[in-house]
């Protein structure tokens, strides 16, 4: 593990950039940060003091990003040019805490999920939101790879829209077996198959994003109900790592559903956690930003690979 910086605020969100090196993160300094992971170092550091932030997300140019407030009174998204701390556009729709938000590099569009019971569609060319879906619970919604299809998570159920005719309903819905307490996160793993959502009692589901057959659940400490409990697919889909609501990591094979590694901490809340894209790198965020390289020999042992 190598930590790169120590932070005077708590890490909220972060995000890697598709095709380059770059990592962005949010934290409750009301500040942003850009970093070039491949030298380790930090590029730039935005403060956003008035309106705060919360999630950021890249698009697919590796120095704009669109990021939620935290100041209880805006709620807008902002699309905002790290090269000159210019604001492009603002995205005006949610009266609630935004809570998930998923942008699509291939379509330029992107997804958000508010505590307001909306998740709205948008195209980042276009300051009003192109579509509006009324849900019944706090939302966790993701696009696909591809960009063809998108998921909305709540009340113990995973709803798949086609993202071309969503105003017809879902296609299709799943099951997550039971569980009904708040969705958290919703995503896919890079080649679609496969699918994870978080829930605030410390469950993280895998499922078959075709059939909707549920594969695994595997179990943390759960969350309060201020923190988000984040997961993350490796890059060819063979694992899943997540926080916990004690702050530790975990990691597990998703072919055998069983644990394969874990990694204990004294934090009270459960860390920000990605996988970097086609890396065998994954980092943490918290009070800290750590970069973690895992021992796939042993991991690979407990998956009975050759």
């Amino acid at each position: 593990m190598t930590i790169l910086q120590q932070l005077n605020g708590r890490i909220s969100s972060m995000d890697f950039h598709k095709t380059s090196s770059y990592l962005v993160t949010a934290s409750d300094d009301e500040s942003i940060r850009l970093y070039d992971v491949a030298n380790a170092t930090c590029l730039k550091s935005i403060n956003s003091k008035k309106y705060g932030v919360d999630l950021v997300s890249f698009t697919s140019h590796p120095t704009t990003v669109i990021y939620s407030s935290k100041n209880g009174w805006d709620e807008s998204l902002r699309l905002l040019s790290l090269h000159d701390n210019k604001y492009l556009r603002y995205f005006k729709g949610h009266h609630d805490r935004v809570v998930s938000l998923s942008f699509c590099s291939r379509k330029e569009c992107f997804i958000s999920g508010s505590l307001d019971r909306t998740v709205l569609l948008w195209d980042q060319r276009a300051e009003k939101c192109q579509g509006l879906l009324r849900v019944q619970g706090r939302p966790a919604a993701a696009y696909d790879d591809q960009g063809l299809a998108f998921a909305i998570a709540f009340g113990g159920y995973i709803r798949m829209f086609d993202a071309r005719k969503y105003e017809k309903g879902p296609f299709d819905t799943f099951s997550l077996g039971g569980d009904t307490s708040e969705a958290n996160i919703v995503k896919f793993s890079n080649d679609g198959r496969l699918m994870l959502v978080t829930t605030s009692n410390g469950h993280i589901h895998v499922l078959d994003s075709f059939r909707g057959t549920l594969l695994s659940t595997f179990n943390v400490k759960p969350v309060s109900s201020n923190s988000t409990l984040e997961a993350s697919f490796s890059p060819e889909g063979m694992f899943v790592i997540s926080g916990s609501g004690d702050g530790s990591v975990y990691a597990w094979s998703v072919r055998s559903g069983k644990e394969v590694a874990s990694w204990l901490s004294t934090e009270a809340e459960p860390p920000v956690i990605k996988w970097a894209p086609g890396s065998l790198m994954f980092v943490t965020g918290s009070s800290e930003l750590s970069f973690w390289i895992p021992d796939l020999s042993k991991l690979a042992a407990y998956v009975g690979r050759k």
